[in-house]
């Protein structure tokens, strides 16, 4: 079980949540209760863990509104695997397309990953001896100690020698050793052996195949082909990461990796389908796209119910995992998807529609905010951006109108107009603007660029 959910409580993951996603309280209280019982079920009594399934979340409200960002976020503070899929993607099974499994399968990649790199993080310092020798090895060959056992000559004068310039070659690798340590080795070159696969690219002649089939075969030639060595010069840091990826690789137990993975995919597994109104059947007629549509609610249906879906890795059950499916259903209705699919989402949110103060505060709170990410960057060209209070306020009052008079697209369209708003200073920065200069931009600033485009009604530069 993750340490990280069994010292979550609800109302911490909301407060985590709120460091990220401004608003939609009611949704953040679901997926937090969501995540918790997770850690109730597995710590409940061993007759009853199979039998607690999870309540599933529908998420109902227009693009940008925060779906897709809270199902995400909350995946990292579960530290669980997560994917993202669009309904819309899939077909029925035996047409041509993606297949509704395939999402269990990019979950079960994504938590082999996972576990991956947490098991080469717990072997990384004895990683690293290994590959410092490595390094040590190309930039000092050892010298052989050719001294002979049983008996010396102490008047071989070949031998002193043989055996001085060994302690001089080891007090040469240990002064080397503290260098590479230090980083002062690190924009020299040194040639190096890189294992590759030789796997071909495949073709397959004939009818459509299934990602599954595909993979067994890719799997199968894999296994067939040797490892080829392949010489590369590279700088000692770039060389120090390929040969620590490699070394950290061989001291991982993959067996014991797949197994804790599987686990964690069942266990701790997010899948988060998008666009699941667009498979809803809008009309009754009973044919055309509403069938093909009702065809892949249909294979839906068993994942999200629970069966057993083969992967590559080895068989997963999906009786546990967690499904947040979202929607804006502007044409379609929760209740026009088949009934058996609409029972296995108990837990219903709406999302609010986001107001003008709701933008001003993504533009200010959040970790990840807009305007935090371009004084970053511009941080880097030695430039001081600031953004006043009464800026931010006009510039969230434009968004809200501009999302009132062209389509709604939530948040998103922040970053259309913080764009338009300052795409010439990010032009002219690198030339114009002398080191450590600061630039502020004002509520006057804010308007002589923007509001012209408000006046006239045309907003055609802010639709994505």
């Amino acid at each position: 079980m993750s340490k990280k959910i069994e010292n979550l409580t609800p109302q911490q993951i909301v407060n985590e949540l709120d460091k990220y996603i401004i608003g939609q309280k009611e949704a953040k209280r679901n997926v937090a209760i969501a995540l918790r019982n997770r850690w109730r079920r597995m710590n409940a009594s061993p007759e009853m863990v199979a039998e607690i399934i999870p309540n599933n979340i529908l998420m109902i409200g227009s693009t940008g509104v925060g779906k897709t960002e809270i199902a995400r976020r909350l995946a990292k503070i579960a530290d669980a695997p997560f994917v993202k899929v669009e309904a819309s993607k899939f077909t029925e099974v035996g047409y041509v397309g993606r297949d509704c499994e395939s999402m269990v399968r990019d979950l079960v990649e994504q938590s082999v990953n996972m576990v991956k790199l947490a098991k080469k993080e717990e072997v990384k310092a004895k990683a690293l001896d290994v590959v410092e020798d490595n390094l040590l090895d190309i930039l000092i060959p050892p010298v052989k100690d050719k001294k002979e056992t049983g008996f010396v000559i102490e008047e071989d004068k070949k031998e002193i020698e043989e055996y001085t310039e060994s302690l001089l070659n080891e007090k040469t690798r240990e002064a080397f050793r503290t260098k590479l340590r230090n980083g002062e080795l690190d924009h020299r070159k040194i040639e190096i052996d890189i294992q590759s696969s030789s796997m071909p690219n495949i073709g397959v002649m004939g009818g459509p195949i299934d990602d599954m089939s595909m993979l067994n075969i890719q799997e199968m030639l894999g296994g067939m082909m040797p490892k080829k060595g392949k010489k590369r010069k590279l700088t000692i840091a770039e060389a120090r990461k390929i040969l620590l990826d490699e070394e950290a690789s061989k001291l991982i137990d993959m067996d014991e990796v797949k197994e804790e993975a599987i686990w964690k995919a069942e266990n701790l597994g997010i899948i988060f389908i998008d666009e699941i109104d667009k498979i809803a059947s809008t009309g009754k007629s009973g044919g055309g796209a509403d069938v093909s549509r009702e065809g892949v609610q249909r294979d839906l249906l068993p994942i999200v119910e629970g069966s057993a879906v083969n992967t590559k890795h080895g068989t997963i059950k999906t009786d546990h995992i967690l499904f947040v499916a979202a929607g804006a259903f502007h044409v379609s209705k929760p209740s026009d998807l088949i009934p058996e699919l609409q029972g296995r989402f108990p837990i219903r949110v709406e999302l609010e529609s986001l107001t003008e103060d709701n933008f001003y505060q993504i533009l200010k709170a959040p970790k990840n905010a807009l305007t935090k990410q371009y004084i970053a960057m511009l941080e880097a060209e030695g430039v001081n951006l600031i953004f006043e209070d009464d800026a931010l306020r006009e510039i969230a009052k434009i968004a809200f109108e501009a999302n009132s008079e062209v389509e709604n697209i939530g948040a998103r369209r922040l970053q259309t107009v913080m764009s338009h708003l300052l795409n010439e200073i990010m032009f002219d920065v690198p030339d114009n603007i002398i080191s450590s200069s600061s630039i502020t931009i004002t509520k006057e600033l804010v308007s002589l660029r923007l509001s012209g485009l408000i006046k006239n009604r045309d907003l055609s530069q802010y639709i994505l």
